[in-house]
């Protein structure tokens, strides 16, 4: 599933983010990147654990937890603490595949990569390239959003981020494990969860409601790990 989370921050967020990453200190991106793809990476990173760095990855958890459409399609059980990016012309990050398995910093807790986000922090308009291409098996997806959206996709997606030729393209990026291991039945818990909502929606007291709710919640017991 490829989803499209618009707004995740306000325009003010964003601002405050751009403000932070003014002062940050940046990194060469490889530090984070595993043996693969570190060949192909060629970017810049706010280095972790800075003031600036977990200033954003809280405001962006917090937004995060308070954003029903990323809940319902992630079923988050953990959220790695988010990263921050940066491609200035020339810059670029080749085909990969993320880690299956990544280590948070300074602790010993491990993240299982199920799905992968990325948060736009730069209007489209203010860069030329830098899109992030998706592929899947309906083909490749071009993805290049407004500055405060976010774009959902499974971990084991083969993605790169194409040359960045005019401006700064400002990101945050980052994993999440779902209590749903299986892409298929996470797809297909969201799909029943939209057509629970628009259920209720139209026909608020039909029994059909309540029928469709028993279901969406047998299935996630069944699936969903501890």
């Amino acid at each position: 599933m490829l989803l499209h989370l618009p707004q995740v921050l306000t325009e003010a967020q964003v601002a405050r983010c751009r403000e932070l990453m003014e002062r940050a200190k940046w990194v060469d991106g490889r530090v984070t990147a595993g043996h693969q793809s570190a060949k192909a990476k060629h970017n810049l990173q706010i280095a972790e654990g800075t003031p600036e760095a977990r200033e954003m990855g809280e405001m962006i958890v917090l937004a995060l937890e308070r954003n029903r459409l990323f809940v319902s399609a992630a079923l988050p059980q953990r959220v790695f603490p988010p990263l921050f990016n940066r491609y200035e012309p020339g810059m670029n990050f080749g085909a990969h595949v993320d880690n299956a398995v990544r280590q948070v910093t300074g602790t010993p807790l491990r993240i299982r990569t199920d799905l992968s986000m990325t948060l736009f922090l730069t209007r489209p308009e203010d860069y030329d390239g830098g899109e992030l291409v998706v592929e899947d098996t309906y083909g490749a997806h071009s993805v290049k959003l407004p500055a405060g959206d976010a774009i959902l996709y499974p971990g084991t997606s083969l993605h790169r981020v194409n040359p960045v030729t005019r401006g700064v393209r400002l990101a945050s990026f980052f994993w999440i494990q779902s209590m749903i291991r299986d892409d298929g039945q996470r797809t297909v818990l969201f799909d029943l969860d939209m057509a629970i909502n628009q259920v209720a929606e139209a026909i608020p007291e039909h029994r059909a409601v309540i029928a469709l709710t028993s279901c969406y919640h047998n299935l996630l017991r069944g699936w969903a790990e501890g």
